[in-house]
């Protein structure tokens, strides 16, 4: 037999249950959750602790529960998601109001973290810095190849205007003389505007998992434009230096070579990007200590806005909290 799904927010249950569901939403926020005897309502919409859910491994990273308020996040990667997770959520990016908040864990508890992931951000390094002393500080792999993809995403916008202009440019030159204009045809069927408005996603991949139709295009793309042959094989052997070596100075060796390549490449934003990871060079190879990354910290934040989702967005922020603490704190 199939069952209709039942709706989960308060205002649904007046069809089933045949309740006033405005007036069982304000009952169940001022009697029914305990939410104005909670502890921590006085300052809940400025930070939450919660000590008790210290762990050896934590992840930092922003979220925004509500209207574009960015608020610091620190979650224990032991509890895998669930109760126990969240031991810190606080308002806003500034290092200074993180670390203060932050501050309220025992020192003796702090000192217990063996390692922090995080992004690239200088507030996130003087964060983990101050609060979590005897902790290894591990950038995540994935921001880095995130930058490299992002600039090889880029060269290849750079060419589409300028194919888009070419073409404009033609189709102009031939009305002007009374001609019809045709743009030229490529060996897999596409224009040069087409190639490399269909070539995005298959830039993204690694050649072994093209399919035929983008191992085509791929041929076609890199013989019309060399450079972003190149830029690819940049984007890739980054790739594989995260994914194939297991040893800290393999891969100190292996970013070397890297950065010789780019070097060579003369490419301006892949040496933004070498220049980046020599700036952050010990937080990015601390990854080969435990291959430690900082998704669990995107796939909590995932969490949280399929949450504020399920509510149909947020109203009262301290609300929020309190119900997001009893889930994950």
């Amino acid at each position: 037999m199939c069952m209709e799904r039942i709706p989960t927010t308060s205002r649904s249950l007046d069809h089933y249950y045949h309740i006033n569901g405005d007036t069982f939403e304000k009952q169940y926020k001022e009697i029914l959750s305990g939410y104005r005897e909670w502890s921590e309502l006085s300052h809940a919409e400025q930070w939450l602790v919660f000590p008790e859910n210290m762990g050896e491994s934590l992840c930092i990273d922003e979220t925004a529960p509500s209207n574009g308020e960015l608020y610091t996040v620190v979650s224990n990667r032991a509890s895998r998601g669930g109760k126990g997770t969240l031991v810190a959520i606080i308002k806003g990016v500034s290092s200074g109001a993180v670390i203060e908040a932050l501050m309220r864990i025992d020192e003796d508890r702090r000192l217990t973290v063996k390692e922090i992931t995080m992004d690239m951000s200088n507030s996130m390094r003087l964060i983990a810095r101050r609060c979590f002393p005897n902790a290894i500080r591990t950038i995540d792999r994935f921001h880095i190849q995130k930058l490299a993809c992002d600039a090889l995403q880029e060269m290849r916008i750079a060419h589409r205007w300028d194919a888009i202009q070419a073409e404009t440019d033609a189709r102009e030159k031939a009305q002007c003389m009374g001609h019809t204009y045709t743009p030229v045809i490529l060996a897999n069927g596409d224009t040069h505007k087409q190639l490399l408005a269909r070539s995005r996603y298959l830039l993204f991949k690694p050649a072994d998992k093209w399919t035929e139709s983008q191992r085509q295009r791929a041929e076609v793309l890199f013989e019309a434009y060399p450079d972003l042959k190149e830029a690819y094989s940049l984007t890739h052997s980054l790739r594989m230096i995260f994914s194939k070596n297991s040893i800290k100075d393999a891969a100190r060796l292996s970013l070397a070579r890297w950065y010789d390549k780019v070097n060579r490449s003369g490419f301006k934003s892949f040496n933004v990007i070498a220049a980046t990871l020599y700036e952050h060079y010990d937080e990015v190879l601390n990854f080969f200590v435990n291959r430690a990354t900082n998704a669990f910290a995107e796939s909590f934040n995932a969490k949280i806005k399929a949450f504020r989702t399920s509510l149909r967005g947020v109203t009262d922020i301290k609300f929020f909290l309190f119900r997001l603490t009893k889930l994950y704190a």
